[in-house]
């Protein structure tokens, strides 16, 4: 078995904690370097739920995407949710660590899974890194379906690959215009659509979309928007991962057990429709 600092070792590998934003929390947060690992559990966020998996699993090393500690904190006292995380952690020898924006500019990354839950191939990332000079890093991801479909269509096959949420799938444009083109980009990504417009592709499948921001996308463009929640776009990523983990344990001889929490932390648990809303 490995120590966690070999296994955190070939995570950092796969995904850099120097490609990570300035503003970013990534690597390990808690866990001892000498400690033996042997069952590893991904998961989207570090929630107290997903600890409570990890400890009735008995995982050695919980990996998230979503830190923990994305701002500076004073405890970690038990009295508080996240400090009740650390100290469940420690209690139980569960080591944590996160691959967050790190982990979306890495190829493959979290917008390579979404693509890949979509059955779309990636022709390109959509704000490509200028520290790859392969061109292959990058936020976000360009791609092409093997045949046309209507926006309606696609939205359907979003609502069917991707986890169950009581979001759903928003869209806003002509449920009738052809998608040829799309670009995807797994969480918040409404910051991109300048980067989406240049691209010039049919549609933009993403989460959080704000009012405005959509509102002024629809404005500019025929573009068809399609809104997920935050975590069905980057739960694909967990199973990627784990597979690339999986791969890098049987290339060392580490035997780990890999598991993928199927668990849902998205916010969102129940949906009432507008009586008379369009569907």
């Amino acid at each position: 078995m490995p120590r966690l600092s070999e296994a955190i070792a070939a995570l950092d590998a796969l995904w850099p904690p120097g490609s990570a934003e300035a503003w970013d929390a990534v690597g390990t947060v808690c866990g001892d370097p000498d400690q033996e690992v042997s069952r590893v559990l991904f998961a989207v966020d570090p929630v107290q739920e997903i600890v409570d998996e990890a400890v009735t699993l008995g995982a050695d090393l919980l990996v998230t995407h979503h830190p923990l500690y994305l701002r500076g904190t004073t405890t970690v006292a038990a009295s508080t949710f996240k400090g009740r995380v650390v100290h469940t952690l420690i209690k139980n020898d569960i080591a944590l660590h996160v691959a967050h924006t790190n982990a979306d500019r890495a190829d493959p990354g979290v917008s390579d899974a979404l693509a890949g839950a979509l059955d779309l191939r990636v022709v390109r990332p959509l704000v490509p890194d200028p520290a790859d000079p392969e061109g292959r890093r990058g936020l976000g991801r360009v791609c092409e379906l093997d045949h046309p479909v209507t926006v309606r269509e696609f939205a359907a096959r979003a609502a069917e690959r991707l986890p169950a949420t009581a979001q759903g799938i928003r869209v806003a444009g002509d449920p009738d215009a052809l998608v040829r083109t799309v670009a995807v980009s797994g969480g918040s990504g409404d910051s991109l659509f300048e980067d989406v417009r240049a691209a010039g592709v049919d549609a933009f499948l993403t989460a959080d979309l704000r009012h405005h921001p959509a509102s002024e996308a629809r404005a500019h463009s025929p573009l068809a928007l399609l809104d997920a929640a935050h975590w069905a776009t980057e739960w694909p990523w967990c199973e990627l991962a784990a597979a690339q983990l999986d791969e890098i344990s049987d290339r060392h001889g580490w035997d780990l057990r890999v598991h993928v929490s199927k668990t849902v932390t998205d916010p969102w648990n129940s949906h009432s429709p507008s009586p008379g809303a369009p569907n």
